[in-house]
């Protein structure tokens, strides 16, 4: 994997995951060119299974600036996701028995130069989860500060 072109932040901190998966997304020519140059958002973005199918919801790409009118696609569109059967059937089964919600992580370009999606299962954290990742976060915090201190 390379360097991530967005990361789903929010996710990470309303969700705790269990699996991930690389998968393929159908854009077209602008909306890739978009991605290059970091016009993507991730905003409240999901995915979901219908019909034997993934396909993800409110992935804000930009469109691009120099394409031409005519040709440009909506910026929220529903795109599908590409994964092999085994996947789909495999996270098929997380989400109805487990009841866990499929979430886009990061997007970034692998290194035959395709546009990927990491798709995570994730289950909702709690208020008081929120609180203590908020509090091992500032412990972590505060003991690079002194390990910091005496080394510098």
């Amino acid at each position: 994997m390379s360097q991530p072109i967005a990361t789903n932040k929010k996710a990470y901190r309303d969700y705790f995951f269990s699996e991930t998966w690389e998968c393929g997304i159908a854009l077209t020519g602008g909306e890739v060119k978009s991605i290059r140059a970091g016009q993507v958002n991730f905003k409240d973005s999901f995915a979901t299974m219908n019909g034997g199918e993934v396909f993800l919801y409110n992935l804000h790409i930009n469109p691009y600036e120099f394409s031409a009118s005519f040709m440009d696609e909506k910026a929220d569109r529903i795109r599908k996701l590409l994964l092999h059967k085994k996947e789909i059937k495999k996270i098929s089964g997380l989400v109805s028995q487990k009841k866990m919600a499929l979430i886009p992580t990061k997007i970034y370009f692998n290194n035959r130069g395709l546009v990927k999606v990491e798709l995570a299962a994730g289950r909702g954290k709690k208020l008081y989860d929120k609180r203590e990742t908020i509090k091992k976060r500032e412990l972590k915090r505060s003991l690079q500060r002194v390990v910091k201190d005496r080394v510098g």
